[in-house]
C-alpha cells in the first residue's frame, strides 16, 4: 500500500500541531508541574530540558525516521527495513503498547469529560474539599458512570481517526492544539493576577540545586522520555505520513518545544491559584479533580473558569488518545488491507471493551498503568534507541536522517546520542523501575 493510499500530512505545520497533541497529554498538566516544584524549581527544568535534548529529541527522530523510511506501521516498517529477524517484535511492543495505554486512558479521559460537564451545569458549586474528595471517590467508585463516560470519549477519539490522516488527524489538530494553548492562555492571565501568583512562581521557577537530588535528576530524565510519546511507536506512525523531503530536525525540536510550554504554562496557571487560597500543591488526580475544583469555588465566576480548565484536561487527553488509536488502525490498514472505517471502529471496540475493567475493578487501573508506564515503553524506547544507533548501517541511518532532502544537518550529533545517551539513559529508567535506585 503506498504512501498516497495511506494518507500523508499536508506539511510541517500538520505533523507538528499531531505529533506536539500525542506528546501533550494528562502528565504534563498533573504531573509535571509538581515535580518541578519538588525537585528544585528552575533546577529541575534545566535538568529536564538537557534530557529532552539529548535523550528525548534523539530518540523521537529515531521513531519518526524509522517511521518514514519505510512508509509503514510501527511493525511493518521494522520488517520491511529488516526483514526476517526478530527487530518487528520492537513494533509489537508498540501496538501493545497503544491498547493497553488507551483501555485506560479512556477512564481517565472519562473523568475529565463528567467534570467538564458538571463544572458547566453547577454541579460542583459550593463544596468544601472533603466534598470534592468524596465527589471524586464516588465518580471512581461508580463503574456504569465511568463506562458511559468512557465510552462517549472513545467514540470522539474514532470519530477523528476513522476520518483518515489529512481529514482527520490533521484538521484535527489544526483546531485542538491552537485551542489547547488557548485556553491556557486565558487561564494563566487570571493566575498571574492572583494573590498567590509570586508564591506560585517561586514553587515552580526559583532555581534550588539544593533540592534536586538524584531523585530529581531521574524524574527529570523519566518526564522527558514519557512526555514525548516514546517507546509507543506512535512517532513511528506518524511518521510513515511524512514525505521524504520534508525536514526531521526542526519539526522534532518545535514537538520537544511545544510539549514543554504546555507543561510549564499549566503550572503557572495551577500553583498560584493553589497558594492563593491556602491550600497545598499536590500531583496526580488529588490536584486536578480535588484541590483544584475546590480553588474554582473561590473565584469570580468560577463555573466558567473551572469549565475551561477541566476542557483544557479534556482537549490534552483527546490528542494523545488519537495518537495511541492510530497506531493500531494503522496496523491494521496496513497489515490486513482493511478499510480504514472500519478499522477505527473495530480497534475503538476493542481498545473499549480492554478498558471496561479499568472502570469497574479497583486496582486494576493502577496496574495497567505499571505494566505500560514502567515496562513497555522503556523497553521499547530502548530497543528503538539500540535499533537506530546500532541495528542501522551507518549510510542507511544517513540515508533515512535527509530523506531525498539531502540535508544532513545534526546527523552527527543525533547520531552519537541515539547510539550512546540515549540507550543509557533509558536503561537508567529501567533500572529505577526495578527499586535500583530506591525509586
Amino acid at each position: 500500500m503506498g504512501g498516497s493510499a495511506r494518507g500523508s500530512w499536508t506539511g510541517h505545520v500538520g505533523f507538528v500541531l499531531a505529533a506536539a497533541g500525542s506528546a501533550i497529554g494528562l502528565g504534563n498538566i498533573w504531573m509535571f508541574p509538581y515535580r518541578t516544584g519538588v525537585n528544585g524549581g528552575a533546577a529541575f527544568v534545566l535538568v529536564y530540558l538537557g534530557a529532552v535534548v539529548l535523550v528525548g529529541i534523539p530518540l523521537l527522530l529515531a521513531e519518526v525516521l524509522v517511521g518514514r523510511s519505510a512508509r509503514r506501521n510501527a511493525v511493518g516498517a521494522f520488517r520491511a527495513i529488516r526483514p526476517g529477524t526478530a527487530w518487528p517484535l520492537v513494533g509489537w511492543l508498540g501496538v501493545i503498547a497503544g491498547f493497553v495505554i488507551l483501555s485506560y486512558y479512556g477512564v481517565v479521559a472519562g473523568w475529565a469529560m463528567d467534570y467538564t460537564w458538571r463544572m458547566a451545569t453547577g454541579g460542583l458549586a459550593a463544596m468544601d474539599e472533603a466534598g470534592m474528595a468524596e465527589s471524586f471517590s464516588a465518580l471512581t467508585g461508580n463503574g456504569a458512570r465511568q463506562v458511559f463516560w468512557q465510552a462517549l470519549f472513545m467514540v470522539s477519539t474514532v470519530l477523528v481517526v476513522s476520518r483518515g490522516v489529512e481529514a482527520g488527524i490533521e484538521r484535527a489538530s489544526k483546531v485542538l492544539m491552537p485551542l489547547l494553548f488557548g485556553l491556557v492562555l486565558v487561564l494563566l492571565g487570571y493566575s498571574l493576577t492572583s494573590p498567590g501568583a509570586s508564591q506560585g512562581l517561586d514553587f515552580l521557577l526559583r532555581p534550588r540545586f539544593d533540592e534536586l537530588g538524584w531523585d530529581g535528576v531521574l524524574a527529570a530524565l523519566g518526564q522527558a522520555f514519557f512526555s514525548l510519546s516514546l517507546g509507543m511507536g506512535a512517532m513511528i506512525t506518524y511518521g510513515s505520513y511524512l514525505e521524504p523531503d520534508q525536514e526531521l530536525v526542526r519539526p522534532a525540536f518545535l514537538i520537544a518545544a511545544m510539549d514543554t510550554v504546555l507543561a510549564i504554562l499549566s503550572g503557572l496557571v495551577i500553583f498560584p491559584l493553589v497558594f492563593s487560597f491556602g491550600l497545598e500543591p499536590g500531583a496526580g488526580p488529588g490536584l486536578i479533580f480535588i484541590t483544584l475544583p475546590r480553588v474554582f469555588t473561590f473565584m469570580p465566576a468560577s463555573s466558567v473558569l473551572a469549565t475551561m480548565f477541566f476542557a483544557l484536561i479534556l482537549f490534552a487527553a483527546l490528542t494523545s488518545a488519537i495518537s495511541l488509536l492510530e497506531v493500531v488502525v494503522c496496523f491494521v490498514v496496513d497489515e490486513t488491507q482493511v478499510r480504514r472505517q472500519p478499522a477505527s471502529w473495530a480497534a475503538g471496540a476493542v481498545i473499549f471493551a480492554l478498558g471496561v475493567p479499568s472502570a469497574v475493578a479497583g486496582g486494576f487501573l493502577d496496574l495497567v498503568d505499571g505494566l505500560a508506564s514502567n515496562w513497555l515503553l522503556p523497553v521499547g524506547g530502548l530497543l528503538i534507541a539500540l535499533f537506530a544507533g546500532w541495528g542501522l548501517h551507518d549510510s542507511e541511518a544517513a540515508d533515512g536522517y535527509a530523506g531525498t532532502s539531502g540535508s544532513l544537518r545534526g546527523y552527527g550529533p543525533w547520531r552519537f546520542c541515539v547510539r550512546f545517551l540515549a540507550p543509557v539513559a533509558v536503561a537508567i529508567i529501567l533500572l529505577q523501575n526495578t527499586g535500583l535506585f530506591g525509586g
